[in-house]
Parts: structure tokens; C-alpha cells; sequence
């Protein structure tokens, strides 16, 4: 299997991305004020409390964009409001030629758009789809919907944005792993969720052009609606922890790459790094023991399943079937292989596990 994993930022680069976030939150809360607990409600004149105000002001900075605003629904409701912003019922929707991820069938089902696919690893192809189908607006993924996916994101980025065509990227699972996320790239919006970088369930990010992230302000009047201010401050809370360990995260999984392919466990075929959706290890074996080897892992420690893929509540490793896009793209792959995140574990805990349940599936 041969993947294009996203590059991850170096632990020297992590450390330069959570200082920039630090910086920020110096200019924007100082003296105690960041140690307090955030304000409720309405206030008058903003519509929102003053703590989430100031919050969205460090997202803005962080990620070089005009504007943040905080939103219900994690990442799905992120996309969700960025979508309603950018486009309208009937509205032709550009996206890549891949499965699409669930949640997000489900908004694009539910808001009636026409969706234009086209290969985003064939710039002619995309270049030829902006000429002839005119979409009104694209949606770009930042990882990999297909194990065989390597298109670059600022390159896809580049001919939308040419074309005057508003753009929406999902970066989920990039945030705080990559150097710059699609808006920083020149998309209009980027979105993502807090709950994958360590904050609070339920609150996504939407971050761009000032005029876009208006239009989503507008339909927030009501207090229900709003992302209070302790919320808010626990997305911060989160952030500034994501870049270093994720780049530890990366580390760990590199290398067991290595050790793997070099024949650490010999029921192992092949050992290959790749975003799907967050970046993990890809493990296939010389036969179909993927269950097996997945049932005897969780009684040995590791995860059996995701909470928020990669939250706060993930520190063992997790062993898990693969993603469903790539057994979309793959049918029959899940009898072979298995995807591992170490999380918060090193490779010694990782390996250990996986030689145990081999050994335990008559691998």
C-alpha cells in the first residue's frame, strides 16, 4: 500500500507554533484575567460574552485570519456553519472524487447541494472542472479521504482561489500538525474541531475571511446558541497543549514504522503512516488475523474505539479497524489491516501489544 502522509511539524517547529499561541493569549488576556473562569450570557453591544469574544480574537491571530468564531456541533457543526455562509440550496459544490466523510454527507444532503466531483491529484482535471462546471463553492479535506491521495492543499487552493471560487476547508485532524491550516492557504473558511486538540465536546472552530465569519455571527442572536466563556477558554486550554504532543505523536509513529518494516513482528507485511483521518499507522498483515489481532488488543490496554479521535480522554494507545473512507476505497482490506494511533504511549507499549495479540490470533 503506498500513502502520502501530510508532513508533520519537527518537535522544534510544534514548540514555535504553542509559543506564537502563548504569545497571543498574553496580548489578549493580561495579568489574571486568563486564570478567571469566562463570563456568561449576552452582553450588550457584542451579542456574546466578552471571554469568548477575546478567545476568537487569539484564533484569529494564531491562524493569520480576519476573523474566529466559535460554534455548537464540533467539527460537523463548523462545517455545517461555514457551508450555510458560503453557499445556498441547489448551489453546486465542488469536492474531491472520494468517499465522503459521513457527517459531512449528511450536511451536504440535508442543505439540498449539487456536488461537482473531480480529482484534486489531477490539477488538469481540477483546472478543466472550474472552467466547465463554474461550482459555486468547493469543499477541500486537509488529509487524505484515499490511501492514494497527495494532492497539495495550497496548490488546490491556489486554482480555486484564481477562479474566484470561495472555498471551505475541513482541516480536522491538521490543526496543530501541519505548519498552516487552509486558511492560511488562501481558502475563505477553515474549519475544525476543539474536541480533537484536547478542549471541550461540542465546540468547533470556524476561522477566515472577516465578511464569511459575519454571515455566521448573524445566526448565533440567540443565547443557546452561543459557545460561553468558560467553553471557550477551555479551547484555548487544549490548543496550547496539541502542537508539542502531536509532533511527540508523530515521532512515535514514524519510528515504529520503521521498526516495523525492519521486521519487529513477523506477522506484519508491511507498516505504512498515513491520514486517515488522523494521522496513524497503517498495519497489514500476511493474513486476514485484523479482527483477532483487534479483539486480544483491547484486553491487553489498548483502546478499542475512538472518542473524539485524539481528545483529551485518549492517552492509550488505540488499535481500530480502519477509517470507513479507506475500506470504501479498499473493499476487503479490513480482513488484513488494522490502523494504530499511539496517542500518549511510546512504541514500546505499542509493540509489546501488537506482538501479545499476534501471538494470541495464531498470526
Amino acid at each position: 500500500m503506498k500513502t502520502y502522509p501530510l508532513q508533520s511539524m519537527t518537535l522544534v517547529e510544534a514548540q514555535h507554533k504553542q509559543f506564537a499561541l502563548v504569545d497571543a493569549i498574553c496580548r489578549h488576556f493580561p495579568g489574571a484575567d486568563f486564570l478567571g473562569g469566562g463570563d456568561l450570557g449576552l452582553v450588550p453591544g457584542l451579542n456574546q460574552p466578552r471571554t469568548t469574544q477575546r478567545v476568537e480574537a487569539v484564533l484569529a491571530e494564531v491562524f493569520h485570519a480576519g476573523a474566529a468564531v466559535l460554534v455548537q456541533g464540533a467539527g460537523t457543526g463548523a462545517i455545517r456553519a461555514g457551508l450555510a455562509a458560503l453557499t445556498g440550496p441547489g448551489t453546486r459544490l465542488l469536492i474531491h472524487d472520494a468517499p465522503v466523510y459521513p457527517t459531512t454527507a449528511v450536511i451536504i444532503e440535508q442543505m439540498g447541494l449539487t456536488l461537482t466531483p473531480v480529482d484534486f491529484n489531477d490539477p488538469a482535471s481540477l483546472a478543466s472542472a472550474i472552467e466547465e462546471q463554474r461550482p459555486n463553492a468547493a469543499l477541500v479535506q486537509h488529509t487524505r479521504q484515499r490511501p492514494e491521495d497527495k494532492y497539495r492543499l495550497d496548490a488546490v487552493l491556489g486554482l480555486l482561489h484564481t477562479a474566484g471560487i470561495p472555498t471551505l476547508t475541513d482541516d480536522n485532524y491538521a490543526v496543530m500538525k501541519t505548519p498552516s491550516i487552509g486558511c492560511e492557504y488562501g481558502a475563505t473558511l477553515s474549519t475544525f474541531s476543539s474536541f480533537k486538540l484536547f478542549g471541550p465536546e461540542g465546540v468547533g472552530v470556524v476561522v477566515g475571511d472577516t465578511e464569511a465569519i459575519a454571515r455566521i455571527r448573524a445566526t448565533m442572536y440567540s443565547g443557546g446558541s452561543q459557545i460561553q466563556g468558560a467553553q471557550a477558554l477551555e479551547v484555548l486550554r487544549g490548543l496550547a497543549f496539541a502542537p508539542v504532543m502531536h509532533a511527540v505523536q508523530a515521532g512515535v509513529t514514524e519510528r515504529l514504522q520503521i521498526m516495523l518494516n525492519n521486521g519487529a513482528v513477523p506477522e506484519v507485511k508491511q507498516a505504512v503512516v498515513a491520514n486517515a483521518q488522523s494521522k496513524v499507522l497503517l498495519v497489514e498483515f500476511h493474513r486476514p488475523i485484523a479482527m483477532q489481532v483487534l479483539e486480544h488488543a483491547q484486553r491487553l490496554g489498548a483502546l478499542p474505539y475512538p472518542v473524539g479521535a485524539e481528545s483529551k480522554y485518549e492517552i492509550p494507545p488505540l488499535f481500530y479497524r480502519l477509517s470507513g473512507t479507506f475500506r470504501e476505497a479498499n473493499p476487503g482490506i479490513e480482513r488484513y489491516a488494522i490502523r494504530i494511533n499511539p496517542n500518549r504511549s511510546g512504541e514500546e507499549t505499542v509493540l509489546r501489544i501488537l506482538q501479545q495479540s499476534c501471538a494470541a490470533s495464531g498470526g
